[in-house]
């Protein structure tokens, strides 16, 4: 961009996009004043950032966007960012989504339900999470304390009795009427509160009963509510505690050496550690805008957001990512650098979990690099294999075709980067030209943004790699992509058929006759099979999806009056088409919302589908 083009923008608030050759967006950034953010790119003496440098070696356009104030121009960098993924800004994409728990106080007979996604819907939301595991622990005391209802209410009304749960002790079965609204209500009144970080006021409440329901003599009650307060006390005193106020609070610490970062962000709520995340960024900014960039890419998802959010500092611009912040939880969030006292202690804390977290990561990439240079070494790659991907197709009989391509970054999956592709050229069971076409779409499209693999390994053997070789020297790349084909293991016998030995995993390469074998057990060989497995296991996961769409459609599309939306009732309803097959007339008569009429024609056609009895199912 030329100085002259510069004086053409105005000098307000507003966003920016660079983009690189045939329009890819390489970076988005925002700007109190336009112009003079983007001269500092331009300046003889130049932006003085490493990886600016590489950045702007390959802009060739700027576009901007006015805003009115600095916060929309905020918000509308951030949706930019989550619609075109620039290469240059962060990306989250190694992380996991952590689990919540949500409660809908406005239902009837409110339940808890485990979620991935935190919206704003006017239920309460608790946690996160670290793993799913560790929220059905916590479910397993709450259903022992307080046992609210496990299931879909219409669910359970379509059965003639209470289920297990009701007489293990852990539901109170408002679906049969065994506990009315109050004293439900109670309950949920009570998982609110011991959730919340409020066991004080839940254990007076219970003493409180226990004591009434003592003096009454009403021994039995009692000796229930006894129970559920030694339940609480013990799942309390099993909580590692922070000493650090009330209040929800997420506490941020990093760790920088070199290019490369590594931050912490620590989970309170009402003074106990929940948990921990950690997240390694390639980063050669400064730390103002990594700090700025990285709270607005992460409290953007739909994840909980805080009273309290502890940093080691201030960026610039945190009365405005306080005021975002605030917008999006609906009341006042505070961003905070304490100096002094407990909470600087919390932000040491997390400063000291990315320190060891780095450590850690760093031991493990040494490893891994050292596996990586074994695969270079045995499959004779001209380049060191740091982006690998593995390609595979799915059908079955020729029908809802899918290709599945998978990634392993410096030999670790990485998830966000998977992609599926539905053949749109090939008629039929013709593997050969499904991959073909996949492999011609993911290389033309790295081409155009510059984003290629080192190696791409191919599941399946000499005729696969010959159409991968013949597709990256079409778009002439055999000089630039090194790639071998895995051939599975095969099974050897004896003249009685029976078998006798397996053989190891073969792998074939461009130009050369005999295939190459890794010694048993070895961590080569495990990387590549594991990346191959998930090539396999990420196709045959979409092609289920797919096929069990069309299944679906099968039987509702064209079915007179099941429109998207009770298509979509009937789902959520049953969960899976298989068990919507199989539920009862009663089952469907009680799904709310759905007529009595279409729910006899509907299960008379599921009836008349329905595979011959012991017939295998296909879902």
């Amino acid at each position: 961009m030329k100085d002259f083009e510069l004086k053409k923008i105005p000098d307000v608030p507003g966003v920016y996009l660079m983009k690189g050759a045939e329009g890819a967006v390489l970076y988005v950034g925002k700007a109190k004043r336009l112009r003079q953010r983007l001269r500092s790119y331009f300046s003889e003496t130049g932006d003085g950032r490493a990886q600016i440098r590489f950045l702007m070696a390959r802009v060739q356009e700027i576009e901007t966007i006015v805003t009115d104030t600095e916060k929309e121009a905020l918000i509308l960098e951030n949706t930019l960012i989550k619609k075109h993924r620039p290469r240059y800004n962060i990306n989250l994409r190694d992380d996991k989504t952590y689990v919540s728990l949500r409660l809908d106080p406005r239902e009837d007979f409110p339940a808890l339900e485990i979620v991935r996604q935190v919206r704003r819907d006017g239920a309460l939301y608790f946690g996160p999470f670290s793993s799913s595991s560790a929220v059905r622990e916590t479910l397993k005391e709450i259903y022992r304390i307080f046992p609210l209802r496990h299931y879909p209410l219409a669910r359970c009304r379509a059965r003639g009795r209470p289920c297990l749960f009701y007489q293990i002790g852990q539901c109170s079965a408002p679906c049969h009427g065994r506990i009315d609204a109050a004293a439900y209500g109670e309950l949920v009144d009570g998982v609110t509160a011991l959730l919340s970080g409020r066991e004080s006021e839940v254990l007076d409440r219970l003493r409180r009963r226990m004591l009434a329901a003592s003096g009454e003599m009403r021994f039995e009650e009692a000796a229930r509510l006894r129970d559920q307060i030694r339940a609480i006390e013990q799942t309390v005193e099993r909580q590692k505690v922070v000493t650090v106020g009330g209040g929800d609070q997420d506490v941020l610490g990093w760790h920088r050496q070199g290019g490369e970062v590594e931050v912490a962000l620590l989970f309170v709520r009402q003074g106990q550690l929940l948990a921990r995340r950690v997240y390694a960024i390639d980063w050669k900014f400064d730390e103002d805008e990594l700090l700025g960039a990285f709270l607005q890419e992460y409290y953007s998802r739909e994840v909980v957001i805080p009273d309290q959010l502890l940093l080691p500092r201030l960026p610039q611009g945190a009365e405005l990512l306080a005021e975002w912040l605030s917008e999006r939880k609906g009341r006042k969030v505070e961003v905070v650098a304490p100096q002094r006292g407990a909470r600087r202690e919390l932000v040491a804390l997390a400063e000291r979990n990315a320190q060891e977290s780095f450590r850690e990561r760093g031991s493990r990439r040494e490893a891994r690099e050292a596996v990586l240079e074994g695969i270079q070494r045995a499959l004779q790659l001209r380049r060191f294999p740091r982006r690998m991907e593995c390609y595979d197709i799915s059908n079955v009989q020729g029908s809802h075709s899918v290709g599945s391509q998978v990634v392993a970054l410096d030999g670790e999956p990485a998830p966000g980067d998977y992609r599926q592709y539905q053949i749109r050229s090939v008629e039929g069971s013709d593997d050969y030209a499904a991959l073909a076409e996949v492999l011609r779409r993911r290389l033309s499209r790295g081409l155009r943004e510059e984003s290629l693999p080192d190696f791409i390994l191919i599941d399946g053997g000499k005729g696969q790699l010959g159409v991968l070789t013949a597709v990256l020297a079409e778009l002439e790349l055999g000089e630039r992509i090194d790639c071998a084909g895995i051939a599975k293991s095969r099974v050897l016998a004896n003249v009685r058929g029976k078998a006798v030995e397996r053989s190891e995993e073969r792998f074939f390469l461009p130009g050369r006759k005999n295939p190459v074998r890794f010694p048993a057990g070895s961590p080569e060989l495990f990387m590549l099979e594991r990346l191959r497995d998930e090539a396999h296991r990420f196709a045959l996961s979409q092609h289920r999806k797919r096929r069990g769409k069309a299944l679906l459609g099968s039987v509702l599309l064209d079915l007179p009056g099941i429109g998207p939306a009770r298509r979509k009732l009937l789902l959520k309803h049953f969960g899976s088409l298989r068990r919507l097959r199989e539920a009862p007339l009663d089952a469907l008569l009680a799904v709310p919302g759905f007529p009595e009429e279409l729910a006899r024609r509907l299960f008379a056609v599921l009836r008349e589908q329905a595979p011959p009895e012991g017939a295998k199912s296909g879902d």
